[in-house]
């Protein structure tokens, strides 16, 4: 399996996972919390039948990934995101980052530039700023939310991602009548991913996208972008997240998915490809 290194901060090399398939201009998948590059096997033969390169990889402490002990912040997964697309010289590239992959996009952007970035796709993305305070009161997560993340991970992970995973699929707020939009065998298969990730690094990531403040790394970006949303979608609300950043970065582009929920690129794949490769088109 291919890998790519890079420096540990205080303990052994990192490896980070990647596949590499397709032809034509490059796009770089990043996936979401907290999964694994896995989870876009519903976009990659889409996009590559579409004539692109398409890259996808584990981001550290999931997937195929090294498991380091420490390193689960934005900068650090900023660095992670240069060095794949340094060590595989991709230019002129597109970064699709889905929910807490938005976050790769913003910070990378902020902090090298988009010498090597053709364009931008925010996916159901955690940008400009999840947390609530004085000075960003539109936020959606507080400190009751996040000992939410924080019990479930540390007391009965399983049983917390189980629980996460039916918010993440459902359109609007589960309940009796209001189900899950996939199969009950894709959740137990999403559910899989998310149980391989290292305990460490899942519970330290809901610290990294619910509290790093992206509103000046949005204000960087002068490259073509597309913001895509669920607007059902109850982990990453739109009006917290999608919205302000198509207000944040100036001619954005904005597709809003009728009752789509978080995990839209599977339960609203079709529709979901066809808004992205029209933006790819482009």
């Amino acid at each position: 399996m291919p890998f790519i290194t890079v420096p540990g901060q205080s303990g052994p090399d990192v490896e980070l996972h990647y596949e590499y398939v397709g032809a034509g201009k490059p796009v770089v998948l990043i996936h979401g919390w907290p999964l694994s590059s896995r989870s876009w096997e519903g976009q990659v033969p889409a996009l590559v039948e579409a004539g692109h390169r398409v890259i996808t990889y584990d981001r550290r402490g999931f997937g195929q990934s090294s498991q380091p002990w420490n390193g689960y912040d934005y900068d650090t997964f900023a660095a992670d995101l240069k060095a794949v697309l340094d060590t595989l010289d991709l230019r002129d590239v597109t970064l699709i980052g889905f929910s807490m992959g938005g976050g790769e996009l913003a910070r990378y952007v902020g902090t090298y530039g988009t010498d090597r970035i053709a364009k931008l796709v925010f996916a159901s993305a955690v940008p400009p700023y999840l947390w609530k305070s004085d000075d960003n009161p539109d936020g959606g997560v507080d400190a009751e939310l996040a000992q939410w993340f924080h019990d479930g991970l540390t007391e009965d992970r399983p049983a917390f991602l189980h629980e996460f995973l039916q918010m993440f699929f459902t359109a609007g707020k589960p309940s009796m009548v209001n189900k899950p939009k996939v199969s009950s065998a894709q959740i137990a298969y999403t559910l899989d991913m998310a149980e391989m990730a290292s305990p460490k690094g899942t519970l330290d990531c809901t610290a990294a996208f619910a509290t790093t403040d992206f509103r000046d790394d949005l204000s960087k970006i002068t490259v073509p972008t597309l913001v895509i949303h669920g607007d059902s979608d109850t982990i990453v609300p739109f009006e917290v997240s999608g919205k302000r950043t198509h207000a944040a970065i100036s001619g954005s582009e904005l597709v809003v998915i009728e009752g789509a929920p978080h995990g839209l690129t599977v339960s609203h794949r079709e529709e979901w490809n066809r808004h992205v490769l029209a933006f790819l088109a482009k």
